[in-house]
C-alpha cells in the first residue's frame, strides 16, 4: 500500500511539474507576448481616441500657434508673441521641439493630424514605461503589469502636452542609470548627454532629469568617500562605477541642455516658474492630490509598494531610496507631477523583482517582430478611430463642444473693433482660431506672471475689482464663457452691450 501511495504521489508531482513547465513555456512564447503587448498599447490608443484629449486641451492651441510662428519667421520667440497685454515681456518657447512636431502634424493632416500626434505620443509614453520596466526586471509579464498600473495612475489625468516628452525621456534616463548601477558598466551612461540634448529642446522639465542624474552622481560620490574612510555598511549596495566618469557624464549632460536657441537661460525660466504662486494656488492640476480619484490611490499604493520592495532587499540602493523620497515630495505636492513618482516607483519595483543576482536578459524582439507589431497596431488604431468618431467631423464636434467656435465665427462675419478681452481658459484657443485679435491672457502663466494672472482671475470671478481692471476698461470686444460670473455681471453693465450669445459663449462690445 505504501509503495502504491508513493508511486501515486510521484505521478501527481510529475504531472504538476509538467503543467508548470507547459504554462511557463506558454508564457515565454513570443507570439503570445506580442499579442499581449499589442493589446495593451491598443487599449491606450482606444482610451486616448475616445476621450479626445488631443484636441480638448486648453494649451495645445497656443503650442500649435507658436510652432506655426517659428516656421513662418524662421526664428525663435524671445518676447510674448500672440498676446497684447504681455507682448513686450520676455518669454521663451521652451517646448519648441514639441511645437514644431505638432504644427507639422496639423499642416499635413489638419485636425486628424493633431489627433494622431496626441494619440501616438500617449502610446509612446506607455511603451517607454514598459520598455524601462522590462529592461530592468528582465521579465515581460512583470513589465506589462507594472506599466499598466503605473500608467493608469497618471497617463490620462493630463492632456498630451510637452510633458509627455519628459515622461518618455525620464523613463529612458532611469533605465540607463539603473542598468549601469546594477552591472557596473558606465558605458550605458554615455547615451545620457544625447537624451538631455533632445529633452531640453522639448520640455522645461528636463531639469527634473538633470536633478536625478546629479542625485545619482552625488550618491556615488558619498558612497565612495565613505568607503575610503572605512564606512561601508553591509546593508548598503556598494558603488561599482568609476566616480570620475560618472561626474564627467553629469557635467556633459548639463552642457548638453545648454545646446539650443535659449542656451542656459532655460534654467532661469525653470527657477522663475518654480517660484510662481498663482498656478499652485488657483490652477487645479498644480494642487496637491485630493484623493477623490481612483488614480490618486493607485499612485499612493504604487509608492508604498516601491518603498516596501526596497526595504525587503538584503542590500538597499541608496540612489533608489533617495529617488523615491524626492519624487514622492514633488508628486504629492502637485498632481500634474504624478508621473515623476509613478515612473520612479515602477523602476524601483522592477529592480527589486530582478533580485540581487543578474539574470540572463530575454531575447530582444527581431526586426520582423517589431514590424509585425507596428503593422498590427496601425490596423487596430485604424479600426478604433472608425468606431470612436476620430475623424474630422468627430474632432470638430468635440472642439465645438468645449471652445467658442460659433462665437468666433460670428465675430469673423461681424468684425468688431478691439482690443479683445478674454478669460484664461479660452486664451490658448483664441490665439489659434482668432489670430487677428491678440489675446488678453492665455495659459502661459510664466509669461504673464502672478500679478496679471491674479488680476484676470479676480475679474472673471465677478470680483468688484473688475470695475478697475485696466484691460477690461480698454477692451472693445469681450468674449467670455456664458457661465462665468463676469459674463453675468457685464449683462447689467452700462458700458457694454451684448451682441451674441449661445449655450457656451457670450460676446459684448463697448457702447
Amino acid at each position: 500500500m505504501d509503495a502504491e501511495r508513493i508511486e501515486f504521489d510521484s505521478r501527481e508531482q510529475a504531472q504538476t511539474v509538467s503543467v508548470a513547465e507547459d504554462l511557463g513555456g506558454l508564457l515565454q512564447r513570443r507570439l503570445l507576448q506580442l499579442i499581449v503587448l499589442g493589446s495593451l498599447l491598443s487599449a491606450v490608443a482606444a482610451r486616448a481616441m475616445y476621450l479626445k484629449f488631443c484636441v480638448l486641451d486648453l494649451d495645445i492651441w497656443w503650442h500649435l500657434k507658436v510652432g506655426e510662428w517659428i516656421i513662418q519667421h524662421h526664428a525663435f520667440p524671445h518676447l510674448g508673441i500672440l498676446s497684447r497685454t504681455a507682448a513686450n515681456r520676455p518669454w521663451m518657447a521652451y517646448s519648441w521641439g514639441y511645437e514644431l512636431l505638432l504644427s507639422g502634424a496639423y499642416a499635413w493632416f489638419g485636425l486628424v493630424g493633431l489627433g494622431i500626434f496626441g494619440t501616438l505620443l500617449t502610446m509612446a509614453v506607455a511603451y517607454a514605461v514598459y520598455w524601462m520596466t522590462r529592461r530592468i526586471s528582465g521579465d515581460f509579464w512583470v513589465a506589462c503589469i507594472l506599466a499598466t498600473i503605473s500608467c493608469s495612475s497618471f497617463l490620462f489625468t493630463i492632456m498630451p502636452r510637452p510633458v509627455f516628452f519628459s515622461m518618455i525621456f525620464f523613463a529612458i534616463t532611469l533605465a540607463l542609470l539603473m542598468t549601469s548601477q546594477r552591472t557596473g558598466h558606465v558605458e550605458f551612461l554615455y547615451w545620457l548627454p544625447l537624451v538631455f540634448l533632445l529633452w531640453a529642446n522639448c520640455h522645461i522639465q528636463f531639469v527634473y532629469g538633470i536633478f536625478v542624474v546629479g542625485l545619482f552622481a552625488g550618491v556615488h560620490l558619498l558612497q565612495q568617500l565613505g568607503a575610503r574612510l572605512g564606512f561601508k555598511p553591509a546593508f548598503v549596495l556598494p558603488s561599482k562605477l568609476p566616480l570620475g566618469k560618472v561626474l564627467l557624464i553629469f557635467v556633459a549632460c548639463f552642457a548638453a541642455t545648454c545646446i539650443g536657441p535659449y542656451s542656459y537661460h532655460l534654467y532661469v525660466t525653470a527657477f522663475n516658474y518654480a517660484g510662481s504662486k498663482f498656478p499652485y494656488t488657483y490652477v487645479r492640476e498644480f494642487n496637491a492630490l485630493s484623493f477623490r480619484a481612483f488614480s490618486d490611490y493607485v499612485e499612493l499604493l504604487l509608492a508604498g509598494a516601491a518603498f516596501f520592495s526596497l526595504g525587503r532587499r538584503k542590500q538597499v540602493s541608496l540612489f533608489s531610496l533617495a529617488l523615491l523620497i524626492v519624487t514622492s515630495v514633488v508628486a504629492f505636492r502637485t498632481m500634474r507631477d504624478s508621473w515623476f513618482l509613478c515612473i520612479a516607483a515602477a523602476v524601483c519595483i522592477a529592480e527589486s523583482w530582478r533580485g540581487e543576482e543578474q539574470s540572463a536578459p530575454e531575447r530582444s524582439k527581431t526586426l520582423v517582430e517589431n514590424a509585425g507589431l507596428a503593422l498590427a497596431l496601425a490596423f487596430m488604431v485604424f479600426l478604433i478611430a472608425r468606431n470612436t468618431d476620430f475623424d474630422m467631423q468627430g474632432l470638430d464636434a468635440a472642439i465645438s463642444s468645449q471652445f467658442p467656435v460659433k462665437a468666433v465665427n460670428f465675430l469673423r462675419q461681424n468684425p468688431q473693433p478691439g482690443p479683445l478681452y478674454n478669460t484664461f481658459d479660452w486664451g490658448g484657443f483664441l490665439t489659434w482660431y482668432m489670430p487677428d485679435y491678440p489675446v488678453a491672457i492665455d495659459g502661459r502663466t510664466d509669461l504673464y506672471g502672478d500679478d496679471l494672472d491674479l488680476n484676470f482671475f479676480r475679474s472673471e470671478t465677478g470680483d468688484f475689482a473688475y470695475v478697475n481692471d485696466p484691460y477690461l476698461n480698454e477692451a472693445g470686444v469681450v468674449l467670455l464663457p456664458k457661465a462665468k460670473p463676469l459674463a453675468i455681471v457685464l449683462t447689467g453693465d452700462q458700458r457694454f452691450k451684448k451682441i451674441y450669445e449661445d449655450r457656451l459663449a457670450v460676446v459684448f462690445v463697448r457702447r
